[in-house]
């Protein structure tokens, strides 16, 4: 069983170990710079003797993603093949101690600048004052010295600034740094799983770290110039100097999934606990592989199934298959066969909520369809077969945050919806789609119409009465009109009217009841369309 050991450091030989390289400070997700206030403050506990709370350090020899620099010094690197401290609990009172001690100034995330030199003294007080004897203003009545020239200035250069009496004072506050024994506790050699827990559960924040911040530190190598954090702020944004994925508007996936792209692909298992122990050098590694894995696997999702923005996605999950897919398949096109056995996978996993709960172990199932659709075999689907009914469909309750309701938006994507005013392309974009009020999403039987004519809004917010449009179309020409109404108003500045409805599965218009302003028909037509391009793509012609 691993034992935590106890162990009391002085103030020197502390920050000795940050000179030497011993002591890090790892980047793992928050701010660790005290204000100037809270710094005094805590100078001012030790000086009275007050405990301070205990300094947590995990030694290991792994190297994570740590501070690298404070202010304008530059930390040096631990000497190879030694033991490194990384501090758990005690950042910001480590690096205010370092930083007085160095006299550093240091900007803060919110650009402001801190100068560790003004922070003072009082030696108007007596040591053992109750007033706080250390503050950031120089005293103006009193006579003061900083907590930096406090530790620092040689006894020639104290003479000749202090007095007998203020030299006596100065004296015992510099004992009383120098010999505050801090308490520390080391746990040596755990697992970098338990280490962060640890950190988690001492933040006095209670936030979480996440796997992705986990394996940020963990994948770290200053050799391999590899940094997980920056790596995937390129995959999404590259600022023009790569391919990424903002290009593609695809930028909303979120790390935990490109984790769990990586470990399909080196162990076919995407739990947490088979991510932690992916070993760090295949995991740097596969990094440009299963890169180019996904954006492979964003293509065809963008082109094949014409999904123009990862926010219509029904699950984030669904790219982790796709991009083993690609992997395994060398980065090449599917063939025809493959393809559809694509497309028919997308759309079972979309349609029966194939993710909503116990992702992991049934993304790890589905790898192994993919290794079928790889060789060409039709994945079997027994015992979980999708049977959809047009009595499902027509009064599915519509949101945004729904993946069967996604799912029904991505159809209706993949049609290249037209305006209804001019016949040009709606343009889809990620901003857009985040609620079911979005400027894309457009009750063609306008709510605030059916609310007048007596139809209850489970009926009226039906996803087959939702429409992907502009904005302008939208807001400005439609508003609670008849469809009927509004409709013949295209018609006269549409000449392609009847073609562009179709790009919205709306084949007829007076079969399905717009022109009769036939809500009931219009459901039952529009569900019947909708199934039928279902269908075709669950039960392909193989």
């Amino acid at each position: 069983m691993l034992q935590p050991q106890n162990q009391n450091k002085k103030y020197e030989h502390l920050f000795s170990d940050i000179d030497q390289g011993y002591l890090k400070i790892p980047k793992f997700q928050r701010d660790f710079v005290w204000s100037k206030v809270q710094t005094a403050k805590l100078i001012d506990s030790i000086i009275k003797g007050f405990p301070i709370g205990t300094f947590i350090f995990w030694k290991t020899r792994e190297e994570l993603r740590h501070v690298r620099n404070l202010g304008n010094i530059d930390l040096p690197e631990t000497p190879k093949g030694d033991a490194v401290s990384y501090v758990l609990d005690g950042q910001q009172r480590i690096t205010s101690l370092y930083a007085l001690r160095k006299g550093l100034k240091i900007i803060t995330n919110d650009k402001k600048e801190i100068d560790y030199k003004d922070i003072y003294v009082n030696l108007g007080f007596e040591p053992d004052s109750d007033e706080e004897v250390v503050s950031v203003e120089k005293p103006e009545d009193s006579s003061s010295i900083s907590v930096y020239d406090l530790l620092n200035l040689s006894l020639v250069n104290l003479i000749k600034k202090y007095n007998d009496v203020e030299l006596e004072k100065i004296e015992k506050y510099q004992k009383r740094l120098t010999n505050y024994d801090f308490s520390t506790i080391v746990i040596s050699d755990y697992p970098i799983d338990i280490a962060c827990e640890i950190f988690t559960r001492i933040n006095t924040s209670g936030q979480e770290l996440t796997l992705f911040e986990i394996m940020v530190a963990k994948t770290f190598d200053q050799e391999k110039n590899f940094d997980l954090a920056k790596e995937y702020e390129k995959l999404n944004c590259s600022e023009g100097t790569e391919k990424d994925l903002k290009d593609a508007g695809f930028d909303t996936i979120p790390p935990s999934t490109v984790l769990q792209c990586i470990s399909a692909h080196l162990c076919q298992q995407v739990r947490r606990k088979d991510i932690l122990k992916l070993d760090k050098y295949e995991f740097i590694e596969s990094w440009e592989t299963v890169k180019n894995g996904i954006f492979c696997a964003v293509d065809h999702i963008r082109t094949h199934l014409r999904i123009p923005v990862s926010k219509l996605l029904p699950y984030n999950a669904l790219l982790v298959p796709y991009s083993y897919f690609y992997i395994r398949n060398g980065g090449k096109s599917p063939t025809n066969l493959q393809n559809k056995l694509l497309t028919q996978y997308f759309w079972w996993a979309s349609l029966s909520y194939r993710f909503s709960s116990g992702a992991e172990g049934k993304i790890a199932m589905d790898l192994k369809r993919m290794d079928d659709i790889l060789n060409e075999i039709p994945p079997t689907y027994r015992g979980e077969e999708l049977n959809l009914t047009l009595d499902k469909l027509k009064w599915y309750w519509f949101s945004t945050g729904d993946a069967f309701c996604k799912a029904i938006l991505c159809l209706y994507a993949y049609f290249e919806p037209k305006s209804f005013r001019s016949n040009s392309i709606v343009k889809i974009d990620n901003s857009w789609l985040k609620v079911s009020t979005s400027k894309n999403y457009h009750h063609f039987f306008p709510k605030g119409y059916l609310k007048k004519q007596g139809i209850e809004d489970w009926k009226g917010n039906s996803i087959l009465n939702v429409t992907i449009v502009d904005d302008y179309l939208n807001k400005r020409e439609i508003g609670s009109k008849a469809p009927g109404d509004y409709m013949k108003k295209f018609e006269g500045s549409n000449p392609e009217l009847h073609n562009t409805m179709k790009t919205h599965l709306i084949d007829d218009m007076e079969f399905y009841g717009v022109w009769d302003n036939d809500y009931e028909t219009f459901i039952e037509k529009r569900g019947e369309r909708v199934l039928e391009e279902i269908n075709k793509r669950i039960e392909p012609i193989l």
